[in-house]
């Protein structure tokens, strides 16, 4: 499972794994020290902050360059608000709960993944946190 900082060596697990799977929820847990069931600071776990992006950014560019697919689990990869993004990022293997297969399939149905690319493309190029933030909702907010 490629979690934090495990992601920053995606390359070298490309070269020896058949997939590269991403786990979300100890991924942004561990990157932005938050415990996510502590009520004092649960507020502060964040699935769009720029840094988790980047990391999940960087497994998957892995897994492209070494031509092995890379999948998602955890509550982002069930998330149908976080799926414009993801695949915009060119995710496409997602592990998810049954509960949430037929929103995404409606979600999925809807969008269109060359302007989304195009859009977190810009996104990734992005340095200031405010303009992050506005590419971001309009992303997530995307439909066609």
């Amino acid at each position: 499972m490629i979690e934090a900082p495990a992601a920053l060596s995606a390359d070298a697990f490309a070269r020896e794994l058949d997939f590269l799977p991403i786990g979300t929820n100890d991924l942004i847990q561990h990157t932005l020290a938050v415990d996510r069931i502590d009520d004092e600071v649960n507020y502060l776990y964040n699935p769009l902050h720029l840094s988790i992006l980047r990391l999940i950014q960087v497994v998957i560019d892995a897994g492209n360059r070494a031509n092995i697919p890379v999948g998602m689990c955890g509550e982002m990869a069930g998330d149908p608000h976080y799926l414009p993004l993801l695949l915009g990022m060119g995710l496409r293997e997602f592990s998810m709960q049954s509960g949430s297969l037929l929103e995404i399939k409606r979600r999925l149905q809807t969008l269109d993944c060359s302007e989304l690319t195009r859009q977190t493309q810009q996104l990734m190029e992005q340095l200031d946190e405010e303009r992050s933030a506005d590419l971001i909702a309009k992303i997530c907010n995307h439909t066609y």
